[in-house]
């Protein structure tokens, strides 16, 4: 990732498609392997409040009330859009400014994360408009060939996974459930 490659991961929901958030090309590839219109948002992960603070220019109070409350309870991962997106790779950032992102506590993806020490895409494994990838044998080979490198954690794994609740808080205050 750090030479601009795109791999795929398990992640703390469903299998993703990642990237250095910070890297346009990258991204753009992204976009590509998922034949996604790029005016459609991705998501990013970070391993810590800290991370996650680097990319806005403010986190209101209530994002950090919603993470601290995620972080107790054993609630269903959470990713927030959030107003004021800086330092991520400029196709990545919605019209509005705004970009979501997700603290993971998935022991293998927040490693990762940590590892890294930047944001990295994670958007679901699977080409647009068709269903999320839940567990590694559900990845068109086309994706699992477009990529760099293929992670080997919970390759074996067959179980039920399900995408992200989604919010959107905006800086007036105001909070819309994207997915729940």
């Amino acid at each position: 990732m750090r030479k601009g490659g795109v791999i795929l991961y398990p992640t703390d929901t469903v299998w993703g498609i990642g990237c250095d958030a910070t890297n346009a090309e990258a991204v753009k590839r992204v976009y590509e392997i998922k034949q996604r219109d790029d005016s459609k948002a991705l998501i990013c992960l970070v391993d810590s409040d800290a991370r996650m603070q680097r990319y806005f220019r403010n986190v209101p109070d209530v994002a950090w009330q919603l993470v601290d409350s995620l972080k107790e309870g054993e609630g269903k991962p959470t990713t927030l859009i959030l107003d004021g997106a800086i330092n991520l790779a400029g196709n990545l950032i919605a019209e509005d400014g705004s970009v979501g992102m997700r603290i993971t506590n998935e022991p293998f993806s927040k490693e990762l994360c940590f590892r890294f020490q930047k944001a990295i895409v994670s958007t679901s494994a699977n080409i647009s408009g068709e269903p999320a990838a839940q567990n590694y044998c559900d990845i068109d080979p086309k994706i699992i060939e477009a990529v760099d490198y293929v992670c080997w954690s919970r390759r074996q794994e067959h179980k039920p996974h399900t995408p992200s609740s989604i919010i959107k808080l905006k800086e007036n205050g105001e909070v819309e459930i994207i997915r729940k």
